[in-house]
């Protein structure tokens, strides 16, 4: 019997591989049966393409039922809710939306012959051998989709799918023998997971108020320009020249209104380009030449420069709570799990491999396979493990053994996919902006 300790680091090279397994079930597997909807309906939108409620419904339902089917039955909102399931809904439309971003800039698309041929390969529609139209439109109907629907969405499906195909990953014989190995490592466990909905902050002042003085810094009133400028609208460009040589020496005609403002970045009466110029002014050098903003020229001066300074307290106390709360319930959860460790009494599993990412009902996927592969390279027989999550679970090894199963549907290839996958996500989400609509996700 090999031990404890030496199980969990002689593989723990290619652990990596193993934790981003859930990725497929959760991200990428199943995709597609979403549509998109109108601007005033979105609840997100991630680069060009926006997440409508419509769309998210259809992913909660799918959670939910398979939560259901876990629980056998025992599944209810109260559930769903404690286990954050909208946000899960949410987070897979966002990956979707990604992955669709990226087809975009590749110009890739999905032609109707390519989609006839996914919608005739489906069995379920077919009769005495033959793919029946009736039974399509039928199968549609019972399920509450229109034919134009269902099109839509197994044709942004499909451009996932030939999106990522256009990544492949190599592999080689010997990393299937290591991993039918390592896979085969299992432990009986006795575990309990700790959220933060456990967790009571005091948010009274006399709290709030020493963490604000000592992140006040990061409380700080913006930048901002007193300006004042004149229009030219519907003239040439040399009248604006005219009248910004006039403005510069002092000598406007008494028809020519001058406007003060105010600007700053989130206050900001012009575009982009035109306060990025004024930010640049200096009191040496006030004016800025016209600049042509829709039909109009504006000629800018420069009068003052108001410095960033800290927040009051009373200003920053809405900015400073949320991140108040956060950090204190992340200590406290902390404390807990220290205080629980040694006698805590928990659900005992059966034995488990890193590939079993269905095996604990208070974890999503993804929490699950973050949460094995910390487990099989910790050294400690009781310990806790704290999740990106942000959720942490206390854990104590019961048993071990080696399994003698061969993992013939797992195979190299498909976990260096997913991580790549995975790879891919981070990265486009620095590449598309995503912004979300719906408060509380």
């Amino acid at each position: 019997m090999i031990t404890w300790m030496q199980r969990h680091k002689k593989y723990l090279i290619i652990t990596v591989w193993i934790s981003t397994i859930a990725f497929v079930g959760a991200g990428f597997v199943g995709w597609g049966q979403y549509s998109y909807g109108d601007k005033a309906g979105s609840v997100a939108k991630v680069g060009n393409v926006e997440i409508s409620m419509g769309d998210l419904q259809k992913s909660y339902s799918r959670l939910y039922k398979q939560y259901n089917e876990m629980f056998q039955g025992n599944f209810d909102e109260e559930k769903a809710k404690s286990f954050g399931l909208q946000s899960q809904a949410l987070k897979q439309l966002i990956d979707q939306a990604l992955i669709l971003n990226l087809a975009e800039s590749y110009s890739l698309s999905i032609s109707d012959a390519e989609l006839l041929n996914e919608i005739k390969s489906q069995d379920f529609f077919y009769k005495d051998g033959v793919f029946n139209k009736d039974i399509y439109k039928s199968a549609l109907s019972r399920n509450n989709l229109s034919i134009k629907e269902y099109e839509a969405d197994m044709k942004k499906e499909l451009l996932i799918q030939k999106t990522l195909k256009l990544l492949p990953v190599q592999t080689n014989e010997n990393e299937e023998k290591i991993l039918n190995y390592v896979t085969n490592i299992a432990d009986k466990i006795n575990y309990k997971v700790l959220d933060n909905s456990q967790i009571v902050i005091d948010t009274s002042d006399e709290k709030l108020k020493p963490f604000w003085e000592m992140t006040q810094q990061n409380y700080m009133n913006e930048v901002s320009y007193d300006i004042s400028y004149i229009q030219n609208t519907g003239g040439e460009k040399k009248d604006a020249l005219r009248d910004y040589i006039d403005f510069k020496k002092g000598k406007l005609s008494d028809d020519v209104v001058i406007t003060s403002a105010n600007v700053s970045a989130s206050n900001n009466i012009f575009n982009d380009e035109t306060f990025t110029k004024i930010s640049k002014l200096t009191s040496t050098s006030p004016f800025m030449k016209p600049i042509m903003i829709g039909d109009t020229y504006y000629s800018i001066k420069l009068e003052k420069v108001n410095p960033s300074y800290s927040k009051t307290y009373e200003q920053a106390k809405k900015l400073v709570l949320p991140v108040y709360v956060n950090e204190q319930k992340k200590r406290k959860l902390v404390e807990l799990a220290q205080n629980s460790l040694a006698t805590f009494k928990g659900q005992s599993t059966g034995f488990i491999t890193q590939m079993d990412t269905n095996v604990f009902p208070e974890l999503d996927e993804t929490d699950t396979a973050d949460f094995l592969s910390q487990l099989f390279v910790n050294q400690k027989k009781r310990d806790f493990i704290t999740l990106e999550s942000g959720k942490i679970v206390l854990y104590n090894i019961l048993e071990q053994k080696m399994l003698a199963n061969t993992q013939e549907n797992l195979t190299i290839s498909r976990l260096k996919n997913s991580m790549f996958n995975v790879g891919l996500i981070n990265t486009l989400k620095n590449e598309y902006k995503t912004e979300i609509f719906i408060e509380g996700l």
